[in-house]
């Protein structure tokens, strides 16, 4: 099982230009961090931007891009969020969420996939 994801979780964003770090306030710790469910995924509040956002379906990159005739412009991010996390272990559960995992992947709706790429914890595994 892979590892549990713990709040400071280090997040990327395909259409990001930089990383960012989960937050999550469970009362449920693992390697005394608060462990993320499926639903920490409050943009700004549990997915803080990803520095500037290069992606088509952002109306904001759309209007630079057209300003500067046709030259892909990155706008500063701002995660839009509608749907939870996708959990590849939905039989963990901690507040009646699921777990988040290293592998579960979070939709921003201007067609980023969010990943974790390092999961905040180093020692707690999840084991069935």
């Amino acid at each position: 099982m892979p590892p549990i994801v713990t709040a400071g979780a280090a997040l990327s964003c395909a259409f990001g230009l930089a990383p960012s770090v989960l937050v999550c306030e469970s009362t449920v710790l693992a390697d005394e961090l608060p462990v993320a469910t499926i639903m920490d995924f409050v943009p700004i509040e549990n997915i803080p931007p990803f520095g500037m956002c290069s992606s088509i379906l952002n109306p904001e990159v759309v209007a630079a891009t057209t300003a500067a005739l046709g030259v892909l412009t990155p706008m500063p991010c701002v995660p839009v969020l509608t749907a939870p996390w996708i959990p590849i272990a939905p039989t963990i559960l901690v507040d009646e969420m699921p777990v988040l995992v290293l592998g579960s992947v979070c939709m921003c709706d201007f067609g980023g996939v969010i990943t974790i790429d390092d999961p905040g914890q180093v020692t707690v595994e999840a084991n069935e």
